[in-house]
């Protein structure tokens, strides 16, 4: 399902113009090599640019012959390489290899383009007959460049400031060259389009995985004689073969979507270490932006924050929007894939599909579920899934990246309105242990967790967004009283370095009949210390938390028990800083 997705993505994209033909993909080019007729470099062309609000050049993504898969070997691709294969140097102190490649490069041009009648295929030819790569290091042309050239920078050729790549009797030489290779494969049924046709022996390599293979990680693929099965051996040692039959072409077709992608870095996010990229059916990027705002609350360069709010509500509703005069319709289907590095290949953590406005649904009843009152110095109360599982994360440690498989896990259940993972219960309560602070994006994490994850009996009356003050839920009744008896303290000794947060709160959540005891005595003295009605208020407050608990404390509290405590202690903060009226005055 995922290959035959992506290729009817490059179908769409194809009927809108905006992919390369099978035999060509994009490849991000640094500099031009600029040949007069001769086959003399003339000059070097620099190819990098400043993107807008960026701050370092990038380099140019251009359309060049479909590149090989590189491997440990020697392998060269046709007009678009390195200076290894283009110079026969390189950075990397291994003159004899950068020989060979450029040896390499010298037969695959020259066989190709050798009975080419053309300028710019003559002019190649040239090149790579006179070029002299021991003296290049020493040419003048190149030395202003040649320190970035090294860094295994993208070279292509051009005549007269015209890419090679770009001349009709060359692409047409390279398209021929392309259909000749293809006639000795042997043929099979494709596993993606059901067509008999000849069978890719080598799967695509998808670039820009983070922590992925640099120059490409193999979606399909098989290395060793385990994984054949049913008489379908390998093609080699390093192929994939029959044992996974696709045609040549659906290769192309989803290697090209799937880079396509990838390398769009607006519409691509991290959750955790995984890839997480997505796709309207139809190809529709007004899709992408209002699922990229949805989820992770990116803004979109072209569509308000306003207009993707009321786009979002409508498609989840079902009903039809049109969104800068584009039409968007809830029952267009669409796909989220979740990639993760695995060695040399990508692991896919999830591949989700639906109709667009159910996945817009199912986000909303998440953000629906985790709504809970939050302090006033909160701008913003979104908690895109980014946001979210930061909540889950050591502040102080070096590496901020949640863990995968729970990240992989809350994504799926996000978008498929499904139950959290417990990992997501256990890795938030363990941040509220290690620092004794409920923070509003954790409080809303238990909230949204409990009301999905009715197994753990926690009351709906507790999981209100605000606080409820008549329940006598006791876990709940304890975290109220035990943010009662904080305020307190704070009240009578305002210049306390630590409170009872600070020492009491795990064990009062973990081990009630242990500490209020010893809390209730506490209290007792700072409330002498306050004066009038203040004390007032606190001594029937209390009052009326304890007389709410009408059984003996528990020795030892649940999780579930635990994170009810953590929600009524936060929900009874809040409400303490809630304003009485428009005029600003507080509650105590």
């Amino acid at each position: 399902m995922i290959l035959q997705a992506l290729c009817a993505y490059y179908d769409a994209l194809a009927r809108r113009g905006e992919v390369t033909q099978p035999g060509w993909s994009l490849a991000k080019v640094s500099f031009a090599l600029d040949l007069d007729e001769g086959g003399t470099l003339q000059g070097v062309i620099p190819l990098k640019y400043l993107p807008e609000g960026g701050k370092k050049e990038i380099p140019q993504l251009l359309q060049v012959p479909e590149q090989v898969k590189k491997t440990s070997g020697v392998a060269a691709n046709f007009l678009c390489e390195s200076s290894a294969y283009f110079l026969g140097i390189d950075g990397k102190g291994k003159p004899q290899r950068s020989k060979q490649c450029f040896e390499a490069s010298k037969e695959l041009h020259l066989r190709l383009l050798g009975a080419v009648d053309s300028p710019a295929a003559r002019a190649v030819c040239a090149y790579f007959d006179s070029w002299q790569p021991e003296q290049a290091a020493e040419h003048p042309v190149l030395a202003p460049y040649l320190e970035e050239i090294l860094k295994d920078a993208n070279l292509i050729f051009s005549l007269g400031g015209q890419y090679v790549q770009d001349d009709p009797a060359v692409r047409a030489a390279w398209d021929a060259a392309r259909t000749a290779s293809s006639a000795g494969t042997g043929a099979g049924r494709c596993l993606v389009t059901g067509l008999q046709a000849p069978i890719a022996r080598l799967h695509p390599a998808i670039k820009g995985v983070r922590d992925a293979q640099p120059s490409g990680a193999s979606l399909v693929s098989f290395n060793a004689p385990a994984f054949e099965s049913y008489g379908h051996e390998q093609a080699d040692s390093t192929g994939q073969g029959l044992n996974s039959p696709v045609s040549e072409e659906a290769a192309f077709k989803y290697g090209a979507a799937l880079n396509r992608l990838i390398a769009d870095r607006r519409h691509l996010q991290y959750v955790g270490d995984t890839a997480v990229t997505y796709w309207a059916e139809d190809a529709e990027p007004v899709c992408q932006d209002l699922f990229n705002w949805a989820l992770c609350g990116t803004p979109s360069e072209t569509v308000t924050d306003t207009d993707l709010q009321n786009a979002v509500l409508a498609l989840s509703r079902g009903d039809p929007v049109d969104v800068s005069g584009i039409p968007l319709h809830p029952e267009n289907r669409f796909y989220v894939l979740g990639l993760a590095p695995n060695a040399g290949r990508l692991s896919v953590r999830f591949f989700l599909q639906s109709t667009f406005g159910q996945m817009l649904a199912n986000v909303q009843a998440h953000y629906d579920r985790l709504n809970i009152v939050r302090p006033a110095y909160v701008t913003n109360g979104a908690l895109p899934i980014w946001k979210l599982l930061g909540e889950t994360v050591n502040p102080n440690s070096r590496d901020k990246k949640p863990s995968p498989p729970m990240a992989g896990a809350v994504m799926r259940a996000v978008l498929t309105n499904g139950p959290y993972p417990a990992s997501l219960l256990e890795q938030t309560m363990l941040r509220i242990r290690a620092e004794q602070n409920v923070t509003y994006g954790r409080a809303a994490i238990l909230k949204a967790f409990f009301l999905k994850k009715q197994e753990f009996k926690v009351p709906e009356e507790v999981l209100h967004m605000e606080l409820n003050d008549q329940s006598s839920h006791l876990p709940y009744v304890l975290g109220r009283l035990f943010a009662v008896l904080e305020r307190v303290q704070t009240a009578a000794n305002p210049n306390l370095n630590a409170t009872i947060k600070d020492k009491y709160f795990n064990s009062a959540a973990a081990t009630p009949a242990t500490i209020f005891p010893l809390l209730t005595k506490l209290s007792q003295s700072h409330l002498q210390k306050l004066e009038g009605g203040l004390r007032v208020y606190f001594e029937r407050l209390i009052g009326d938390l304890e007389g709410r608990i009408h059984e003996t404390l528990p020795a030892r509290m649940s999780l579930a028990d635990q994170g009810t405590f953590q929600l009524g202690y936060y929900h009874q903060v809040q409400k303490f800083y809630e304003k009485k009226d428009k005029g600003g005055t507080e509650n105590v």
